[in-house]
């Protein structure tokens, strides 16, 4: 049971959520920029652009938006499964699997040449943002995203004027802790920008650094305020 609780405590660390957000913005520049033009980390665009070409009777559009839908839906449904799966492992926490498999999507990204199948690349994107999504749900014991920003940010204002309003410094701390994700998750984008202009498709790859880490940190003990004063 202890070895559970330090896993889930570290999956909900601050510096385990920078390497996520910097992954997550790396990726929504990497498919917009060398994947058709597209954002594949949420599917709300995909949602809206299927049920506009449905409605214009534009049927062969609109089934391009299906793919990437479907595998951010069955992203969910696997990461519920290794969970199940998983729980009873004393050396390997269930979250660990899901960056271990997310790392393996993007190698096989990597090598897969721009243009024709291109549609392939988002839909396994999508489908690596929703195991993402599922798996890393909050910071500190607070929601946040690290493939998106819009509840992020309107978590940032929610905590800052409750902060503001009420004298307090735990909402403000809230506040600074989800606008820290939004920074990085840019800096992930710029870095996302910098990498596919140099490395084309195979600067994915770059995502498995952090991705690694994270790993790597999980099988630590959080440190304590305490102890890294």
């Amino acid at each position: 049971m202890k070895h559970h609780l330090t896993h889930s405590q570290v999956s909900e660390s601050l510096p385990l959520g920078i390497l996520l957000a910097i992954v997550g913005g790396f990726l929504e520049a990497y498919t917009f920029l060398s994947r058709g033009g597209v954002f594949a980390n949420c599917e709300t665009g995909n949602l809206v652009l299927l049920a506009l070409y449905l409605a214009q009777g534009e049927f062969r559009r609109a089934v391009i938006y299906i793919p990437p839908i479907a595998a951010f839906f069955c992203g969910v449904l696997l990461t519920n499964k290794i969970r199940c799966a998983a729980a009873p492992h004393p050396r390997l926490h269930w979250r660990q699997i899901t960056i271990l498999f997310e790392a393996l999507c993007l190698v096989l990204v990597a090598f897969v040449p721009y243009g024709r199948y291109d549609i392939v690349v988002t839909t396994l994107i999508s489908f690596v943002c929703s195991i993402q999504v599922q798996s890393f749900r909050k910071i500190r014991g607070s929601v946040c995203a690290t493939t998106m920003c819009t509840g992020n940010l309107r978590s940032a204002a929610d905590s800052l004027y409750a902060g503001l309003s009420k004298k307090d410094a735990a909402a403000c701390s809230r506040a600074r802790q989800h606008l820290c994700v939004v920074a990085v998750f840019m800096l992930g984008a710029v870095l996302g920008t910098l990498c596919t202009k140099v490395l084309q498709e195979k600067s994915v790859l770059v995502c498995c650094l952090p991705l690694l880490t994270a790993f790597w940190m999980m099988f630590f003990p959080p440190v304590s305020p305490a102890e890294s004063a």
